[in-house]
């Protein structure tokens, strides 16, 4: 059985990852935190394999936290399950020490999938993140790193819905429900992108979508 500690700063977040996992085979869940604090708190007296936490939350975000894990308890698995997909905070929280990272968009066949493999001392990134990295990689070996081409920024499927949605004119919140998500998931994914792009604004997130293609006429 492999036991699973959930952190998230949203308690609905929370409540649907628990129901899920309990449904699942050799999965117990063992307890959850809204932040990083309450996790070390718990921890002590909470015996977990595999913890299961979010970046973005408040006191002690996922980054801090897996630090701290790292050198308090070196031997528990840390899988990230965010939705940030900018490649630079995939990296960063992986050199920190996480084990494995899963957009919380990913199926619940491909959650269980990267719980058993940092559970069993493996590594895990997520198929969306991972089959991006490689399409941008061999775009940058194809057409060199001073190429100004489509592919020179990767986005993902939902990326590219947001930006279509924002370019009709849509707020975030008509976006989330249109999704099916949260506000918040939206603006998180608006920021990504202007991340991922180096672009300041919305406007010019837009014109930059419009020049590269990324945008149904």
């Amino acid at each position: 059985m492999i036991r699973v500690f959930i952190v998230d700063d949203h308690a609905i977040v929370r409540d649907g990852l628990q129901s899920v996992l309990t449904a699942m085979p050799l999965l117990e869940v063992v307890g959850e935190a809204a932040n990083g604090q309450e996790l070390l708190d718990q921890l002590p007296t909470v015996p977990t394999d595999v913890v299961l936490m979010d970046l973005n939350m408040p006191v002690l975000d996922g980054l801090a936290t897996t630090h701290k894990l790292q050198e308090q308890y070196p031997l528990l698995r840390i899988l990230i399950l965010s939705m940030n997909t900018h490649e630079r905070t995939v990296g960063e929280v992986l050199a920190a020490g996480a084990h494995g990272y899963v957009l919380k968009n990913a199926d619940k066949s491909e959650i269980f999938a990267a719980i058993q493999a940092v559970a069993a001392g493996k590594r895990f990134l997520c198929s969306e993140i991972g089959l991006g990295t490689l399409e941008k990689l061999l775009a940058y070996e194809a057409e060199g790193p001073t190429s100004s081409s489509k592919s020179a920024f990767y986005l993902t499927p939902r990326e590219r819905e947001i930006v279509q949605l924002v370019a009709n004119g849509l707020t975030n919140q008509q976006i989330a429900d249109k999704l099916f998500t949260s506000k918040r998931t939206v603006e998180s994914h608006r920021q990504n992108l202007l991340e991922k792009t180096g672009i300041k604004n919305t406007p010019a997130l837009i014109k930059h979508a419009m020049e590269q293609g990324w945008l149904q006429q």
